[in-house]
C-alpha cells in the first residue's frame, strides 16, 4: 500500500515572527505540527501557541458550513449559494433604502496574518463605498502608524533595534517571553536577549510589572506607573539636552523642530517626572546618561505603552530618544528592516489630510479606520445610523471597551454578517456566519513582518490540506459577494484566479524571483539590517528630515492635553489603583479560548492580579472575591496576589467573558470575566491623534464581595 503520509514545511500565522513549522499530513488530514529545525531564521523554535493551532484546525466547534439565524433563535445550516444570495439581496436592499453610509465593517487582527484577505477586503468594501470602517488596530497599535506619519512622513517606517550589535537596549511596555514582541519580529526574543546580556550589553525593561525574573539573564526591570511613559521619555530627553549629551551633528544634518522639542521637554525635568512615573529622579537621569553615553543604544516600545492615553506622543519620543542621541540609522541603534519590499513610500501621507470635523468634534481616519470605541455609538446614533455590519475575523463584543453597549448595538442591526473560524461572542448575534479557512488550508506569505524583522526573510507556504467541510478563504467569500452584487470580482476571470501578481511585483522590485521563492520551502534569507540609507531612501518627509516637533501635535491639541494629563497625574490621591492588561501564555485571541489543552489548573479563569502590598492594605487574600469598579463598569472576580506587580497596579487578562458563547463549548465552560467592561468607550475614550483606545492605566477600585 502506498504511503499516504507526508510532511510539509509551512509557518505559523499566530503572531508576527511567523516561525517555521512542519505539518504532518496523513490521508489528507493534518495530524501533527512541530517546529521546523531547518528553518533559516526560527531554527527549530516555535511556541506552544503555534503548535496549538493544530487544536484550532481540528476543533469540532469550528464553523464548517454557512449558518443562518432562525426566526425563533439558534442557527441552521444553509448552502453557500443561499448564503451569498440572501446576504447580497439584504445588503442591496439596505443600500437602496439608506445608502452605502448605512453599511460598515469591523476587521480583526488575524487578517494581518492573511496575505490575500487584505486586498479582498479593500476591494469589497471599497466598491460598496463604505465611509465608516473600524478595526482592531485602534485597540493595539494605531498610535504607531500615527506617530510614524508625523515624524517620518509615512505610516510604514518603524526602525527596529539592531539587537545583534547594540550595547544598550531599552524596552518599554514589552512582554517578550509571552507576546514575542510587536512591531519587532523575532522568533525567540528571550534567547536573543540572553545572548545580548551574555556578551555584556545592558538591557532594561520599563514596565509596571516585573515581566522578567532577575535571574533570567534577560535584563533588569524598572517599575514605572502605567500611562506615564511620555513623561519618563521627556525627562530623559531633557537630561540629555541639558547635560550636552545630544548628537549635535545628527540634529543639525537631519532634524527640524529641535528647538521646539527642547522647549517641550524642558517642562518635564527628572524631578517632576519622578512624581508622575514613580521612578526616582536620580534613576531617571541615570537611565538617560547611560543610553546617551553607550557606544550604541536602541529603544523599542510595545502595546503596554501603545494603549495609554498618549500612545502617539510616547512613540514620537521613542523616536526622538534614538534620533537625538545619534542612534537612528547607526549600527547597534535603530535601523529600517528592508525585507522583501521597500514599503515606506507606499505608506507616505500628510497626516493632517485625514482629520475632519465630525459630530464628536475633531476626528480622523487612521489607515482608513475610525475609532473602534465609537462603533457602538455609530450603530445606534450615527448620522445616519449603521444598519448593516460585516465582521471579518474579529470579536468586538469582547475586544472593544463597553461590552453591554456593543451587544445592544449589534442586536439592533438590520444585518450582521460574520466571517470567522468560530461562532464567537460576536457571532452569536449574527444573522449569517460564514466559515473561513485557517492558515493550513490556504497559501500565504509571511507578510506581517515586512519592515519589522530583526533578520529579514521571506517564505511562501502552500496550503497543507484542503479546507475541511465547506470552509473557504476570505478572498473567495468576498469575491462571491461581489459577483452577487454585480461588482467587479477576481472570480470573473475563472474559479481559480491567480492572486499572486501583486506579490510577484513587490518581490521583483527587490530582485526576488517569485517562482524561485515558491520552490524554496524554507524561505529565502534577505539582506541583514544595514545602516546608511535612512535619510536618503527611507524617510518620506518633504525635506527628508526628521520632524522633531510635528505641528500637527499642537494644532490638534495633543501638546496641551499632555500638559493637562501631567497635572492630573500629579494631583492623584495616594493609594489610587490603575488597571493594566495581563498577557499570559495561555491566551492570544478569541480562538485560543476554545483550546482544551490550554485550560490547565490555575488557568481556568482570569483573576484580578493584585500586589501583595495592595492586598494587605485592602485586607484581601488569594481567592477572595471582589468587585472591581471603574468609571465605565464593574466586574466580579477572584483576586490573586502577584509580587511581580508594582504597588498601585492591578492586572487582568483581556478577551475572557464567554458565558454566552454557545458556539465555543470549552470557552463557555471556563468563561471568566470580560476585563474590557472596565474600559471606557464612546466619545473621549481614545487618543484623538491615532484613534487608539484607552486600555491601560485605567483608574479602578476594589472591594470585597
Amino acid at each position: 500500500m502506498a504511503d499516504r503520509t507526508a510532511e510539509h514545511r509551512t509557518f505559523c500565522r499566530v503572531c508576527e515572527p511567523a516561525c517555521g513549522l512542519v505539518a504532518r499530513v496523513e490521508d489528507g488530514e493534518l495530524t501533527a505540527l512541530r517546529p521546523d529545525r531547518e528553518h533559516p531564521v526560527s531554527k527549530g523554535f516555535a511556541c506552544h501557541k503555534g503548535i496549538a493551532a493544530l487544536d484550532i484546525h481540528r476543533d469540532p466547534d469550528r464553523l464548517d458550513h454557512p449558518l443562518r439565524r432562525k426566526p425563533g433563535g439558534g442557527f441552521e445550516r444553509i448552502s453557500w449559494d443561499d448564503a451569498i444570495g440572501e446576504i447580497a439581496e439584504r445588503l442591496g436592499a439596505l443600500r437602496d433604502a439608506h445608502g452605502s453610509e448605512a453599511i460598515s465593517a469591523y476587521v480583526g487582527n488575524p487578517t494581518a496574518f492573511n496575505t490575500f484577505a487584505g486586498p479582498a477586503i479593500g476591494s469589497f468594501f471599497g466598491q460598496l463605498g463604505l465611509r465608516r470602517s473600524f478595526g482592531s488596530g485602534t485597540q493595539d497599535c494605531s498610535n504607531k502608524f500615527a506617530g510614524s506619519e508625523a515624524v517620518f512622513g509615512t505610516s510604514t517606517l518603524h526602525p527596529v533595534p539592531d539587537m545583534d550589535h547594540t550595547d544598550h537596549l531599552l524596552l518599554i511596555g514589552e512582554n517578550p517571553r509571552v507576546s514575542h514582541m510587536s512591531f519587532l519580529s523575532i522568533p525567540d526574543p528571550v534567547a536573543v536577549l540572553k545572548q545580548l546580556v551574555k556578551r555584556g550589553a545592558v538591557v532594561r525593561h520599563l514596565n509596571p510589572r516585573r515581566i522578567e525574573a532577575p535571574e533570567s539573564g534577560t535584563g533588569e526591570v524598572v517599575w514605572i506607573r502605567p500611562d506615564t511613559d511620555v513623561y519618563l521619555l521627556a525627562a530623559m530627553l531633557q537630561t540629555i539636552f541639558s547635560e550636552g549629551l545630544a548628537d549635535d551633528d545628527a540634529l543639525r544634518d537631519h532634524g527640524r523642530g529641535v528647538a521646539e522639542l527642547r522647549a517641550f521637554v524642558d517642562a518635564y525635568p527628572a524631578g517632576r517626572a519622578a512624581a508622575i512615573t514613580g521612578i526616582p529622579a536620580d534613576r531617571i537621569r541615570q537611565l538617560a546618561r547611560e543610553f546617551a553615553s553607550a557606544p550604541s543604544a536602541a529603544v523599542h516600545m510595545s502595546t503596554g505603552a501603545n494603549m495609554g492615553r498618549q500612545g502617539t506622543l510616547a512613540y514620537w519620543l521613542v523616536q526622538m530618544l534614538s534620533f537625538v542621541t545619534g542612534n537612528l540609522d547607526r549600527r547597534g541603534g535603530n535601523l529600517y528592516s528592508l525585507g522583501f519590499y521597500a514599503a515606506t513610500r507606499s505608506g507616505r501621507t500628510e497626516p493632517e489630510r485625514h482629520f475632519f470635523d465630525g459630530r464628536h468634534g475633531r476626528m480622523r481616519r487612521i489607515r482608513g479606520t475610525l475609532p473602534g470605541n465609537l462603533m457602538a455609538d455609530e450603530i445606534m446614533s450615527g448620522e445616519p445610523p449603521i444598519r448593516g455590519l460585516f465582521v471579518v475575523a474579529g470579536n468586538p463584543v469582547l475586544s472593544v471597551g463597553g461590552e453591554s453597549e456593543m451587544r445592544k448595538a449589534l442586536e439592533g442591526l438590520d444585518l450582521l454578517v460574520c466571517l470567522d473560524l468560530y461562532r464567537n461572542a460576536t457571532g452569536e448575534l449574527a444573522d449569517y456566519l460564514l466559515p473561513c479557512a485557517d492558515g493550513f488550508e490556504r497559501a500565504d506569505v509571511n507578510i506581517t513582518g515586512l519592515g519589522l524583522q530583526l533578520r529579514p526573510y521571506v517564505q511562501w507556504a502552500d496550503a497543507v490540506v484542503e479546507p475541511r467541510g465547506e470552509r473557504r478563504p476570505e478572498w473567495w467569500i468576498l469575491a462571491r459577494l461581489e459577483q452577487a452584487l454585480g461588482l467587479k470580482s477576481v472570480l470573473d476571470a475563472g474559479p481559480e484566479p491567480d492572486l499572486t501578481g501583486r506579490l510577484a511585483h513587490m518581490m521583483g522590485s527587490r530582485g526576488i524571483d517569485f517562482d524561485t521563492l515558491r520552490d524554496t520551502p524554507g524561505g529565502i534569507v534577505l539582506d541583514p539590517l544595514t545602516p546608511g540609507r535612512f535619510y536618503d531612501d527611507w524617510i518620506q518627509t518633504e525635506d527628508s528630515r526628521v520632524d522633531c516637533f510635528p505641528k500637527l501635535f499642537v494644532d490638534e491639541g495633543a501638546i496641551e492635553r499632555c500638559h493637562h494629563i501631567a497635572a492630573e497625574l500629579e494631583s492623584e490621591p495616594e493609594g489610587a489603583l490603575k488597571l493594566i492588561s495581563l498577557r499570559t501564555p495561555d491566551m492570544h485571541n478569541s480562538w485560543y479560548h476554545n483550546v482544551e489543552r490550554l485550560k490547565r489548573p490555575g488557568r481556568l479563569a482570569n483573576p484580578l492580579h493584585v500586589s501583595p502590598e495592595d492586598a494587605r492594605e485592602a485586607g484581601l487574600a488569594d481567592g477572595d472575591r471582589v468587585r472591581c469598579k471603574s468609571a465605565a463598569g464593574a466586574v466580579e472576580c477572584e483576586i490573586r496576589t502577584d509580587e511581580t506587580l508594582m504597588p498601585g497596579v492591578v492586572a487582568m487578562t483581556h478577551g475572557w467573558g464567554n458565558a454566552a458563547s454557545e458556539g465555543m463549548r470549552v470557552a463557555k465552560r471556563h468563561p471568566g470575566v470580560n476585563a474590557n467592561q472596565l474600559l471606557p468607550s464612546g466619545p473621549g475614550s481614545y487618543e484623538p491623534l491615532s484613534n487608539q483606545a484607552f486600555m491601560t492605566g485605567i483608574p479602578v477600585s476594589i472591594e470585597r464581595i
